[in-house]
């Protein structure tokens, strides 16, 4: 007899192993996740060793190569968001996988967004000698973070699967608006906060080389493990949801049974 456990897990009667075709890894992610320690070590090395101190800030601008690659990989998961968003409400073939994906996706961005918050601050502490100012970007930043959070608590609402993934998809449509003013809030309002040093308006890099490589090594470290996470919580997300399936159908089982009983 096989039944299914809270995790989602099948699970033979008799023996009590968990099957491996239900778990949420798989070898993809196994690679992926591999990949994304070597890589993690290695932003480790190249940031805390390799790469030189700051001319103006000193050994403080090591905060640099996870601040601006979290809120890159954010911006990256709300467009992932964004996307699937469409293609769900949008699309011709209409399946859950990609409500999901928008799901996934937001709630990796949302722990992105919040790493950059905190390491933002501790920058903060160390540039202005405060943890927070109300700057353009902070401040546009805290918004993008309390919006996402907001559309998580969307997503929790009551109702079908299919009344979730509706509503959520034009929440993740409109919140998605949110980063072009968070990504230009420097230049349209007088910042504390730097401009940007790679992505600016004239295209001129104002930046070290071994800390623009370092740089470059932080994006793909975290762009991995986005990867990875996004992966994994997925396919919990389809367990979850035929959990409550499932869970539905044994309740109307029940209902009849007991109306054949009367």
């Amino acid at each position: 007899m096989t039944t299914l456990d809270p995790t989602g897990a099948t699970r033979d009667g008799t023996t009590g192993a968990t099957s491996s075709r239900s778990a949420s890894g798989t070898t993809a992610t196994r690679a992926i996740g591999i990949a994304a320690v070597v890589a993690m070590a290695w932003l480790v090395l190249f940031a805390l060793v390799l790469s030189p101190a700051d001319v103006n800030q000193g050994e403080s601008v090591r905060l640099l190569y996870i601040h601006v690659p979290t809120i890159w990989i954010a911006y990256l998961s709300f467009v992932v968001t964004a996307i699937a968003s469409g293609i769900q409400l949008l699309g011709r073939r209409r399946t859950l996988g990609w409500d999901r994906l928008a799901g996934a996706s937001a709630e990796t961005g949302v722990v992105f967004v919040g790493l950059t918050l905190l390491v933002g601050a501790l920058w903060g502490r160390l540039t202005w000698g405060v943890f927070w100012q109300w700057d353009a970007r902070l401040t546009t930043t805290a918004l993008l973070f309390v919006t996402y959070v907001g559309y998580l608590a969307v997503r929790r609402l009551g109702g079908s699967h299919e009344q979730r993934a509706r509503r959520s998809a034009v929440v993740g449509l409109v919140s998605v608006l949110l980063i072009p003013l968070v990504h230009w809030s420097v230049e349209l309002w007088r910042s504390l906060h730097q401009e940007a040093s790679i992505l600016n308006t004239d295209g001129d890099i104002r930046m070290d080389g071994a800390m623009l490589f370092t740089l470059f090594v932080g994006v793909v470290a975290f762009s991995l493990l986005y990867l990875w996470l996004v992966m994994h919580r997925t396919r919990v997300m389809a367990m979850e949801d035929l959990l409550d399936e499932r869970g539905l159908d044994v309740a109307l089982a029940e209902r009849r049974a007991e109306g054949e009983q009367r």
